[in-house]
């Protein structure tokens, strides 16, 4: 039997076929010379790496070197490898002659049987679509030839606005416990910082799983205590509770702690015997084999070039109070909290991601590849494959539709009713010109005339270009943007 190797995000044992096959894991100091990770992500990662060596104990040969190339010219044996998750790691793995590379693990539908699904579209391809095929193709929610509850979609049901007081009443998830691991991993981190490998954000108490146990019981616990109430509530967005309902878990799935696939058929079973809500268990699901399994796919089958679109000429660099998660430095009380929680915590739910931060880059015109180093090296849950799909196809709308049919940019008035930021902000969301004008409706409106020549017209964006041509005081909003730039709002 060939020795597997396992890359430091396939730390699951769905990566093997038998319990006792022999295992290759290396350490490489050099992936954190190359970029500038938050310092509780590269915790993170070495910390679930030897977690995993110290499980497998005998069976594995754990090596850490500078290099994996320095590390694997100790090993004699053959080795094999599932597809990795990037392009480099692909590209480097096949030019190894004693190194076999297996299929892709780790997400529900396989590159296969993506492609072939892709390849028989016309047109755009459209995540709702691979959804349908894909609730399909693996019998989940579903009735017979029907979707469960006569619709593939609750969407319109899980949009609700936080609590008025600000409270959900579900449990807290359950934080991991720190261990003699974690505290090496901390004195490391310390000694390679005076080393001069650079971090950013805060060190903090490792608050995502390291091991598949760690992961199955924060699943288990949001199955049966925060499940019910994830759905109404995914969209909404609370200064006091940056967890909300969320399972916590993108960082195991990505990680390759969870198989996918065990959350879904929770998720199925959660509704069928214990009667969790439809909706909450579809948008848990559409997360799941839905969204995360489209990004991973699109990110292969695009190709290398999709990465570089930037078709509205996005070309500001990110700006340092950005790079460098400075919060205090932003007044607008959103920008400032997500901020905030990237800085602390290396993570946001999907909303801040995409309607605060995300929203906020579109409209500054920053450049989407440095958004997608950005998302890949602060957050706890990301690796290029996920931020390519997430930031150039989605937030940055750098492909013009090749993902999405709309771009997701939006003004103050959004904020204000998916949260409770704005009643405490110095800003107005009602105002776009003026010492209190909100910069997300400004910057909305300036983004949209700055592009209207680029932004293919559809019928989702055409009762907003009509308003655009409406506006009195387009002029004043545009030349006022224009001199905030990328300063922080």
């Amino acid at each position: 039997m060939s020795r597997r190797w396992l890359f430091a995000d396939q730390l699951g044992p769905h990566f093997l076929d038998e319990r006792k096959q022999p295992v290759l894991l290396i350490e490489s100091k050099a992936v954190f010379r190359r970029r500038v990770y938050h310092r509780q992500k590269a915790h993170l990662i070495l910390s679930a790496l030897r977690h995993r060596a110290a499980e497998l104990g005998d069976q594995a040969i754990f090596l850490r070197g500078e290099t994996y190339g320095q590390a694997l010219r100790t090993v004699r044996e053959p080795l094999e490898v599932c597809h990795p998750t990037s392009r480099r790691a692909l590209e480097f793995v096949r030019e190894l002659d004693r190194v076999t590379v297996l299929p892709a693990r780790g997400h529900v539908t396989s590159l296969e049987d993506f492609a072939d699904w892709a390849d028989g579209r016309r047109g755009a391809l459209r995540m709702e679509a691979f959804y349908r095929f894909a609730r399909e193709h693996h019998g989940v929610l579903m009735d017979g030839h029907e979707p469960a509850g006569g619709r593939w979609s609750f969407d319109t049901e899980n949009r609700e606005p936080p609590p008025k007081d600000g409270r959900l009443g579900v449990p807290a998830p359950p934080m991991p416990k720190e261990d003699d691991i974690d505290a090496e991993v901390r004195a490391d981190l310390d000694r390679w910082a005076r080393e001069g490998i650079r971090f950013t954000g805060r060190d903090g108490p490792r608050r995502f799983p390291a091991t598949a146990g760690e992961a199955t019981a924060r699943l288990r616990h949001f199955l049966r205590h925060r499940l019910a109430a994830f759905g109404r509530y995914e969209d909404a967005m609370l200064s006091t509770d940056p967890w909300l309902a969320h399972s916590l878990l993108s960082s195991s799935f990505n990680l390759g702690l969870l198989d996918p696939m065990e959350a879904v058929r929770g998720a199925e079973r959660a509704y069928r015997r214990q009667g969790a809500p439809l909706a909450a268990v579809e948008g848990f699901v559409r997360q799941v084999m839905g969204w995360r399994d489209y990004v991973w796919h699109t990110y292969w089958y695009f190709g290398r070039g999709w990465g570089d679109s930037n078709e509205l000429s996005a070309r500001r660099s990110l700006p340092d109070w950005w790079r460098d998660l400075d919060a205090d430095a932003v007044d607008a009380r959103c920008l400032a909290d997500v901020l905030t929680g990237v800085r602390d915590r290396a993570w946001a739910h999907h909303i801040p991601r995409l309607m605060v931060l995300g929203n906020y880059a579109l409209q500054r015109g920053w450049r989407p590849a440095e958004l997608v180093e950005w998302f890949h090296t602060r957050f706890v849950d990301g690796y290029e494959w996920v931020m390519t799909g997430n930031v150039v196809g989605m937030s940055q709308y750098a492909d013009l539709g090749r993902m999405t049919t709309k771009p997701y940019v939006a003004g103050g008035a959004y904020i204000n009713r998916m949260s409770d930021y704005c009643g405490g902000c110095r800003y107005d969301p009602r105002q776009r010109v003026g010492e209190d004008a909100c910069p997300f409706t400004a910057g909305h409106w300036a983004f949209l005339a700055r592009n209207r020549s680029r932004i293919p017209a559809n019928a989702r964006m055409a009762r907003t270009m009509k308003q655009l041509s409406r506006l009195g005081d387009l002029d004043a909003v545009v030349a006022q943007e224009k001199r905030r730039g990328s300063d922080p709002p």
